[in-house]
């Protein structure tokens, strides 16, 4: 018997994401597995009976042997869990990663190098609290693909953003010393799969979708040391680590995201990330 599995999205993430939807499920069909995309739209979870619940269309639905999450939505992963489905990304990694203070936060614990960094809860931050001298990065935690996320020469320059500022945590971070250029490590479990240099000549964002250009990277023994550091510290189904540069050259931890896409990878090499991701997930559930 063909083993089952979900794929959930947002609607109109997976209108952008159609090609890679139809890859996953082409993949696992040749893997002899069956691979439902679902909306997350479509979903209702909760509790009856004191036991956890979903339903899909309004109507009970039987559960597969897991589910892969593309919807950013750390409530859904552990409703998922509860029910016995092995979901990938898990729980916890999809409520730290999601969340760029709290990876920041977690990380700093073991001693992981990155930019300095403030934490704002909405409505909480004011110029004068503010100990860094202008210019600096203003950051939505909960920002993804280079969005929300706005360099800040002076106080005019926060005019625009006060709606974000009032309304939604936020991070302050001193710019990086090297500009403009940046690291994707993509990881698979606790396998490293591929590393992308992103830069751009234009922008502080060296994001691909952006317009930033892309290359395979290799990463030195030094560099291979920090990311397996990190790697160690969460249980990861499919992520990339991104990574800024100290005026050394050194790796500056950036964010990690949990909803990885696999444009720039795919750009630059023929690494068939999907169906290691696949394989890895059958042999772990």
């Amino acid at each position: 018997m063909k083993k089952t599995g979900w794929l959930i999205y947002y609607k109109n993430d997976a209108k952008r994401n159609h090609a890679f939807i139809d890859w996953m499920i082409t993949e696992a069909d040749s893997l002899g597995v069956t691979l439902k995309l679902l909306l997350r739209e479509d979903l209702v979870i909760g509790i009856r009976a004191n036991q956890p619940i979903i339903y899909y269309h309004g109507k009970t639905i039987d559960h597969p042997e897991f589910a892969i999450v593309r919807a950013i939505n750390p409530r859904l992963n552990k409703q998922l869990e509860q029910l016995g489905i092995a979901v990938f990304n898990n729980s916890v990694v999809a409520e730290i990663c999601n969340n760029k203070a709290k990876t920041h936060q977690y990380f700093l614990e073991y001693s992981i190098p990155m930019v300095d960094t403030l934490f704002f809860e909405p409505g909480a931050f004011e110029l004068s609290k503010v100990p860094f001298e202008f210019p600096y990065i203003l950051k939505e935690v909960k920002g993804r693909g280079g969005q929300q996320v706005y360099w800040i020469n002076n106080a005019a320059d926060l005019q625009p953003h006060n709606f974000l500022i009032q309304h939604h945590e936020i991070i302050i971070q001193k710019p990086a010393p090297v500009l403009g250029k940046d690291l994707r490590v993509f990881v698979i479990g606790s396998e490293i799969v591929g590393a992308v240099l992103r830069h751009s000549e234009t922008h502080f964002k060296a994001n691909f979708t952006l317009g930033g250009d892309a290359t395979l990277y290799s990463l030195s023994n030094e560099e291979m040391v920090l990311v397996q550091t990190i790697i160690s510290k969460l249980d990861f189904g499919f992520v990339g680590i991104d990574f800024l540069f100290d005026q050394d050259g050194k790796l500056l931890l950036n964010e990690i995201e949990d909803v990885v896409g696999s444009r720039t990878l795919s750009h630059v090499s023929s690494i068939n990330v999907v169906r290691l991701y696949l394989e890895f997930i059958l042999k772990n559930i």
